[in-house]
C-alpha cells in the first residue's frame, strides 16, 4: 500500500465527517452492520462527549447501522474491557472501535477479534507497536499524536521558565501508550529548554491521584516551578493541591484535553495551558474510519496504521 494511504490524515471536522459518510453512501446503502464503540471511564465527561457525538453520527448517517456503546467504570479496568471485546465477539459484531485502558493488556483480545474477521481499531490511545508486532496484527490508532501535542504543552510552558528551574510531570496510567508519549513530549520540551524534571509521579488520570502526586512533589522538590499533568482531571487536583501549600501564583500548572471544568481555572490563571484534542470526534473519527472500511471492503490491513487527529493549544488568550 502507497504510504501516503497508510499515513493519510483525518482532519475534517464532525461536519465534513457526516458529510463524508453521505457521499461514501451514495451509490448504495449498507445493512445489517454492526459498530461496538468500547470505551473507558464511562462517567468522564470526555468519554461522554465522545459518546454524544457518536449518537450523533449514526442519527445523521444516510444508511442503517447498529451503534453499541459499552465500556467499563474506570481508566484501570482492563480486565473488564476484555470481557466486553470478548462478549462482543461472540456476538459477531462487524467492527469493535476501541479506546484501550491499557496498551499491552488489550492486544490478545484485539487479536482474537482480528482472527475472527471483525474490524478493529483504536481510538484515545493506540496499542503498544512491539506487542502488536509479537502478536503478528495491525490494529490501526485513529487519534491525536499524543507526544507531539505534549510537547505544544510543554514548550508553552518553557517560555515561562528559565534554564535550570525545575518542573514535576504528572503522567497517566503508565501501561497507557498515550500517557507514556505525553510524558515523552513533555520530556523533549524540557530537555530543549534546559528545565530540570525533578519528578514523575502516576496520577492514573484521576483528580484525586493528581492532588496526591503534586502535593507530594510540592512536599519533596520545594521550589518546583511547574506540574505539567497529562490531563485535566489531574491537573485539576494539581491546582487544589498548589494552593493547599499556600504557592497559588508561584507554581505554573499545565493539563491536557480542555475539559469544561479547566476552562474557568485557564481564564482565572490558575492553569496556565491544555490541549485540545476534540473529544467529541475523536469517537466519529473511529466510527467514520470503520464505515469507509465496510463501505469501500476493505480489511484490516487495508488500513492505515496511524489516522492522525489535529489538536490545538488552548491558553488564556483563546479559551
Amino acid at each position: 500500500m502507497p504510504d501516503e494511504k497508510r499515513r493519510r490524515v483525518v482532519v475534517a471536522s464532525l461536519l465534513a465527517a457526516l458529510g463524508a459518510a453521505h457521499a461514501r453512501a451514495s451509490g448504495g446503502a449498507t445493512r445489517n452492520f454492526t459498530i461496538a464503540l468500547v470505551l473507558k471511564d464511562l462517567p468522564d465527561a470526555f468519554t461522554q462527549a465522545m459518546v454524544a457525538a457518536a449518537k450523533v453520527f449514526q442519527a445523521h448517517a444516510p444508511y442503517p447501522f447498529a451503534l453499541l456503546v459499552q465500556g467499563v467504570a474506570t481508566e484501570t479496568d482492563a480486565d473488564g474491557q476484555i470481557r466486553l471485546i470478548d462478549a462482543l465477539a461472540a456476538r459477531r459484531v462487524n467492527a469493535i472501535v476501541l479506546a484501550p485502558t491499557d496498551s499491552r493488556a488489550l492486544v490478545p483480545a484485539a487479536r482474537r477479534c482480528v482472527k475472527q474477521g471483525i474490524l478493529t481499531l483504536t481510538i484515545d490511545n493506540p496499542l503498544d507497536a512491539d506487542a502488536l508486532r509479537a502478536a503478528g496484527i495491525r490494529v490501526p490508532y485513529a487519534g491525536p499524536d499524543d507526544r507531539r501535542a505534549a510537547r505544544l504543552v510543554g514548550d508553552y510552558l518553557a517560555h515561562r521558565l528559565r534554564p535550570g528551574d525545575r518542573v514535576g510531570i504528572i503522567e497517566g496510567v503508565h501501561g497507557a501508550r498515550n500517557a507514556q508519549q505525553r510524558t515523552a513530549g513533555y520530556r523533549d520540551a524540557m530537555q530543549a529548554a534546559h528545565i530540570d524534571i525533578a519528578a514523575i509521579a502516576p496520577g492514573d488520570w484521576d483528580y484525586g491521584k493528581g492532588r496526591l502526586a503534586a502535593a507530594a512533589m510540592l512536599a519533596a522538590h520545594p521550589g518546583i516551578r511547574a506540574l505539567l499533568c497529562a490531563n485535566d482531571n489531574m491537573a485539576r487536583g494539581a491546582v487544589d493541591a498548589v494552593r493547599a501549600a499556600q504557592l497559588s501564583g508561584r507554581v505554573f500548572i499545565t493539563g491536557f484535553n480542555d475539559d469544561d471544568a479547566i476552562k474557568p481555572l485557564i481564564k482565572k490563571g490558575q492553569v496556565l495551558a491544555t490541549l485540545n484534542q476534540f473529544a467529541a470526534k475523536q469517537a466519529v473519527y473511529g466510527l467514520d474510519v470503520a464505515m469507509q472500511a465496510h463501505v469501500e471492503q476493505q480489511t484490516q490491513d487495508d488500513l492505515s496504521d496511524f489516522i492522525e487527529t489535529p489538536v490545538v493549544l488552548v491558553t488564556k488568550d483563546n479559551v
